[in-house]
């Protein structure tokens, strides 16, 4: 079995308009709640193997406060094709993932992130800014990852976790 998270971008910041959508940074809220899911990740020892993000301003820093705040050191691939990814080319990253890696984190965007938890699990779900979902696969290798593929084991959004602080 191999384990797909995703996490979804912490909340961005629009203030500057002159700015192109890829240089978009955190706003405060985005910061805070990407160290809470860090948090979240080291209580609850959710530790992956391999983390593959988006190379976009708000995804790259959603990535570094996630890790330093969950307290992994871990090498991150940054994958153009995750920025502005429909569902299709989202499956094309997975698929290529080198299979020594179990549990693999994938940082990015919607509407593609929502469009792949409802392929991969056939459940419809919302993910919110820093959104992190944990879906299990019943293959063997990346390649293998179809439709219908997974079942989504569960789905914390900043919000459920600042409920039971």
């Amino acid at each position: 079995m191999k384990i797909l998270l995703l996490l979804r971008h912490a909340k961005s910041s629009r203030d500057d308009t002159a700015l192109r959508d890829f240089d978009r940074p955190l706003n405060d809220r985005g910061k805070d709640d990407a160290k809470l899911i860090g948090r979240f990740m080291r209580e609850g020892s959710i530790s992956p193997d391999l983390v593959i993000s988006s190379p976009a301003k708000r995804a790259r820093r959603t990535t570094e406060l996630m890790l330093k705040s969950a307290g992994l050191d871990i090498n991150v691939a940054f994958d153009e094709r995750i920025y502005e990814a429909d569902v299709h080319r989202l499956l094309a990253v997975v698929s290529q993932i080198e299979p020594v890696s179990n549990v693999v984190m994938l940082i990015g965007h919607n509407p593609g992130f929502e469009d792949l938890v409802e392929v991969l699990a056939g459940r419809t779900e919302r993910l919110p800014t820093a959104s992190l979902a944990q879906i299990d696969l019943a293959v063997e290798e990346w390649n293998k990852v179809r439709a219908g593929a997974g079942k989504l084991k569960w789905l914390v959004t900043p919000k459920d976790l600042k409920k039971t602080n």
